[in-house]
């Protein structure tokens, strides 16, 4: 099978690797859309591997005996190899597990854990079945397209009664403003890339700000009746926009931070006792919500679709690459097969 291997600073090529197998828990999926992610840094920056990605959809093409998946089920990947006996797998929140399996010692494969491949093996309890009818370019936004907002979203308890800023409108962002608006929730979202921006307002948020606007904390302030937003969804990793979404939340609000990143300086005081905020790290979902996350792409079908802005052969994913270093797109899915 045909996988993508990165060689070094923007060198990468389509290597062959030996096709996986079934054993126990662990299914083979032949993968069909292949959404990319932050992979590009790696690009960028010279990794050197052939284990790329972490989210897919395809179709279950062998199982060992009687399993939760059957040959022939349109699946969505679901992220990582949690162990799936702890207290944290048990209730869903498997995204946290602190005894991920490894996947080759456990099968015996010497390959198959990668994303930007052909085939791949995966625990059967994670293999999301798609609901007929429902496309799998779209289904395959129930990994990091929607998936981390609405994971958000749900710490935060969005409603429909919130104003939420969303900070960051790279894929994860625009997937906020998706997933914001089903809950209801007045958006104002923040970037300073004018194309996200206008995909931003094309795909439904109400107030799209530069992020370079003079005091932008207090011009939210006053588009939220002097207040502030009720919530925030932070999902640029940008230590300037997590600032931002602190201090532009109003007293008593709730955030969650999505986007990755490092260090954020908190005065203690001032930030959180004296306003009362409750923030949130979210990773993912919990699994038991994925009919929940499925439900709303196909309610919000046509945003879903509209924010994915391009489409490659998996032979050209250096120029996938190329293009998610500009931001000039939403989210970009691979054709494993082409």
């Amino acid at each position: 099978m045909k996988v993508v291997e990165l060689q070094g600073a923007r060198r990468c090529n389509l290597v062959e690797r030996t096709m996986p197998f079934a054993k126990g828990a662990f299914a083979v999926v032949r993968l069909e859309v292949v959404p990319m992610c932050t992979e590009f840094k790696g690009y960028k920056e010279g990794w050197q591997t052939d284990c790329l990605g972490h989210e897919a959809a395809g179709t279950v093409v062998e199982v060992d005996g009687l399993r939760e998946v059957a040959v022939g089920d349109r699946v969505v990947v679901m992220p990582q190899y949690p162990c799936g006996r702890c207290r944290l797998c048990l209730s869903g929140e498997y995204v946290y597990c602190e005894s991920s399996l490894d996947p080759h010692l456990a099968t015996g494969n010497s390959c198959g854990s990668a994303t930007y491949a052909q085939y791949m093996i995966k625990q059967d309890r994670l293999l999301a079945k798609v609901p007929e009818g429902l496309s799998m370019d779209l289904a395959s936004m129930a990994n990091c397209g929607i998936g981390p907002s609405f994971g958000g979203a749900r710490r935060i308890g969005l409603s429909g009664e919130d104003t939420v800023l969303i900070t960051g409108l790279g894929p994860v962002g625009l997937g906020a403003v998706i997933v914001s608006k089903w809950f209801g929730a007045r958006v104002i979202a923040v970037d300073t890339n004018e194309f996200r921006k206008s995909l931003a307002a094309e795909l439904g948020a109400d107030i799209v700000l530069d992020a370079a606007e003079p005091d932008l904390a207090r011009k939210i302030k006053d588009l939220s009746r002097g207040h502030g937003a009720d919530k925030a969804l932070e999902c640029s990793g940008s230590p300037i926009a997590q600032r931002l979404a602190v201090d532009a939340l109003r007293r008593l609000g709730s955030l969650a931070f999505v986007g990755e990143a490092g260090e954020l300086s908190l005065h203690v005081s001032n930030d959180l006792i004296r306003k009362g905020l409750t923030l949130h790290g979210s990773w993912y979902y919990n699994l038991a919500d994925v009919p929940l996350v499925y439900r709303l792409i196909e309610e919000r079908s046509e945003a879903v679709a509209k924010m994915i802005t391009h489409r490659f052969p998996m032979s050209q994913v250096e120029q996938a690459w190329q293009l998610q270093l500009t931001g000039n797109c939403g989210k970009v899915l691979l054709d494993p097969w082409n």
